[in-house]
């Protein structure tokens, strides 16, 4: 692999101005294809293989309609206190209103009469009028969110208390100073690792040029794949951190081959084929983790997993080619200037101060016991609000107090009852009289507020039926009487509905933890088996991710579920732990986790075969990486954090989950529990049986076969995997 990735890089670095062109027209063609495409909606949600789906599909077939995918919304009033919204007063400002959205947009297709609806609360202190559309809240126009507004405004100022729920209000993700902070802050780093504007502004460049074609193909087939609105935010989160890691590495591996007195194009092939050879393999853990998610076959879950996925290929597609294009108009100025004048060089091999770490690296070989005793404690103890996970998914009520929506899901609770917010919706395959009889088992079970009489469709073979929990939609209680009535009813009744589908989801995603857990680690295991030639490594590999995901998973819990130091990363309204968010952290911290391993480890590897005992390939390797790994994982979580400024909660918490995972990860286990544990083993960490080192195929990531194809004299020095 390093011999033709060796070749490409000097065929890129020789055809620069075409690989330049073809990057720069691929850019544009996506910009255009983004431009002329439809506007990105909601995808739609689909939980397969659980009753609730299976209710869903039922509703569908016998109740055409009934299921239908629009945009609703949720006009609540309030009366002040001491009066009741039937008094004639009221009732004719509600009254007004209802005229007034129906006249309001061509989108709608029926606006409620409270007062015909049985939409006003027992004590008459409350009263919501229901909207329905015939289009998703995506494809709702300005001027149709306009006229909602309007209308609550027009009546909050007659004596009432108007709020508006549902998710009519819901618009695309704002984008947030946050992200550009991030990439602020990711040039500071790369500027002050490599001492040049030019080394530093490369990564940027050809990272906002993947993320460009890649966010751009999403948007413009957003439509015909279904993809929802948060996929292109997530492939932009991801896309961003690997492009510009993934050049940091080739940039900083084509410096050091400047360094060594190489010409340019020479250096940017050994750049490419050493380097990216590992960002290759990095690359390639992160898509199968992304794309691995497909096993827990939700397809929304899957869609967001290939086109982050897609990103991270582009990406290593630029760094393979256009960087060592961009490099062959750089020329020396990827130097520093001290570096050009001659002034700076590997301070440890010649007799110079140890850089920091050649010093932390000697550290913890004196101390690997200390180190490891406080890295795995401290992770263990971030890690214990893990075991407190509730999972859910988002509503209304993890909205922010400030929102509309808030104040309106609160009204309706405090109206009609915790439970009013999530309804069950009972669907029963069979004619009236099935429906009744179920209706009467429902009521012998606790923890119902309200049951409706069943509603049959116009043939007569199915029914609904309208369960109001006692509690609210997110609560144990509530969860406990979708099981009830699912055990105490046949097959031929189907429990769904927001609440239903919340639950059958999060326990999917319980039921598909595990086994993808094993995937993943088990993927590890065999690849960094493949890389490392040892048992050891990779086992202490596999384990060091595991600790890091559960503490950073802790962390999240600690923050968004606990309300630990909530308003300092901006979390107004804490809640259940997004069902999706474990399962996804995974996959992603993997492929990242694998990333820093990969460059960090296989240089002690190489100063191992090559000789030096097991402490001094310890030294070796952070002496050539613990810079540029500290630079990557920095910027890493630098471009994750600026996530966190987004209003959408999902994105935020992703943001902030892989931001501190990647700060555990690279800082306690990479750079501390990592050293230690090798320092302990000494030459066992290196051991290969025999029959499994001739089964493995010889995958060359640190480029040793270099030498022979480019005429090496066995005397040089071997080129390094990454060098500052």
């Amino acid at each position: 692999m390093a011999t033709f990735l060796y070749k490409l890089g000097r065929s890129a670095f020789r055809r620069r101005r075409l690989v330049a062109l073809l990057w720069v027209a691929l850019l544009a063609l996506a910009g255009v294809g983004a431009a002329t495409a439809p506007t990105a909606t909601s995808s739609s949600f689909s939980i397969p293989g659980t009753e609730a789906q299976r209710a869903f599909d039922l509703l569908e077939e016998r109740f055409p309609g009934a299921g239908a995918d629009g945009a609703t919304a949720r006009v609540v009033f309030k009366a002040p206190e001491g009066q009741k919204v039937t008094d004639p007063a009221h009732k004719a400002v509600v009254e007004e209103t209802v005229a007034a959205l129906k006249s309001g947009s061509d989108q709608i297709v029926s606006v409620a009469d409270p007062y015909t609806a049985q939409a006003v609360s027992q004590n008459g202190s409350t009263a919501y009028v229901s909207v329905a559309y015939k289009v998703n809240a995506m494809e709702l126009t300005d001027e149709t969110r306009e006229a909602l507004k309007q209308a609550g405004h027009q009546a909050q100022g007659k004596g009432l208390t108007v709020e508006v729920g549902g998710d009519a209000l819901q618009t695309m993700p704002e984008t947030g100073a946050g992200e550009v902070v991030g990439v602020v802050i990711a040039g500071i780093v790369l500027v002050i690792t490599f001492g040049s504007l030019v080394a530093a502004g490369l990564p940027l460049l050809t990272a906002i040029i993947g993320v460009g074609i890649g966010v751009s193909s999403i948007t413009a087939l957003a439509n015909v794949l279904d993809l929802g609105s948060t996929t292109s935010t997530l492939a932009m989160m991801i896309g961003l951190a690997v492009g510009i890691d993934y050049a940091l590495f080739i940039v900083s591996r084509y410096r050091a081959e400047l360094a060594e007195g190489r010409d340019q194009e020479e250096a940017a092939g050994r750049a490419t084929g050493t380097a990216g050879s590992a960002v290759v393999f990095a690359g390639l853990t992160v898509v199968i983790a992304l794309v691995g998610l497909a096993v827990v076959n939700i397809p929304m879950l899957t869609k967001m997993g290939f086109a982050a996925a897609g990103t991270v290929v582009i990406a290593v597609l630029i760094a393979l080619t256009l960087i060592p294009a961009l490099l062959g108009f750089a020329g020396d100025k990827v130097v520093g200037r001290k570096q050009r004048k001659g002034a700076a060089s590997e301070g440890d091999e010649k007799g110079e101060k140890p850089n920091g770490g050649t010093r932390w690296a000697r550290f913890v070989i004196r101390r690997p016991v200390l180190v490891l005793l406080v890295g795995v404690l401290g992770l263990g103890a971030i890690a214990v609000p893990a075991a407190s996970l509730e999972m859910g998914l988002p509503d209304d009520g993890v909205k922010p107090v400030s929102t509309t929506e808030r104040r309106a899901y609160d009204m309706l609770s405090d109206g009609f009852g915790p439970g009013f917010n999530g309804p069950l919706l009972v669907v029963v395959d069979g004619d009236k009289a099935a429906a009744d009889t179920t209706v009467s088992t429902i009521k012998k079970l606790e923890g119902w507020a309200a049951v409706t009489p069943a509603t049959p469709n116009k043939a007569g073979d199915a029914a609904m039926i309208t369960v109001v929990p006692k509690d609210r939609p997110s609560s144990v209680a509530t969860e406990n009487l979708v099981h009830d009535i699912r055990d105490a009813t046949g097959d031929d009744v189907l429990v769904t509905g927001a609440t239903a589908m919340n639950i059958d989801f999060s326990q999917k995603m319980n039921d598909a933890l595990v086994p993808y857990l094993a995937l993943v680690v088990g993927l590890a295991f065999l690849l960094l088996t493949l890389v490392f030639r040892s048992v050891l490594v990779p086992l202490k590999a596999a384990l060091g991710f595991l600790l890091s995901v559960v503490a950073a998973l802790g962390a999240v819990v600690a923050v968004f579920q606990w309300g630990w130091l909530g308003g300092l990363f901006g979390v107004e309204q804490t809640g259940p732990i997004m069902s999706m968010m474990p399962i996804f952290m995974v996959g992603v911290v993997f492929g990242l986790a694998m990333d820093y391993e990969v460059f960090l480890v296989t240089r002690m590897r190489e100063a191992y075969v090559h000789g030096e005992r097991p402490g001094e390939a310890i030294v070796t390797g952070f002496r050539h990486s613990a810079r540029v790994v500290t630079a990557a994982a920095v910027i890493m979580i630098a471009v994750f954090s600026g996530f966190i400024g987004m209003t959408d909660q999902m994105i935020k918490m992703i943001g902030f989950g892989l931001a501190v995972a990647v700060l555990f990860d690279a800082f306690v286990v990479r750079m501390a529990i990592v050293p230690a544990v090798l320092a302990l083993l000494g030459h066992k960490a290196w051991w290969l049986p025999k029959w499994l080192d001739r089964a493995l195929p010889n995958v060359d990531v640190e480029g040793e076969g270099l030498a022979d194809h480019v005429g090496g004299t066995g005397t040089e020095e071997k080129p390094d995997l990454v060098k500052v």
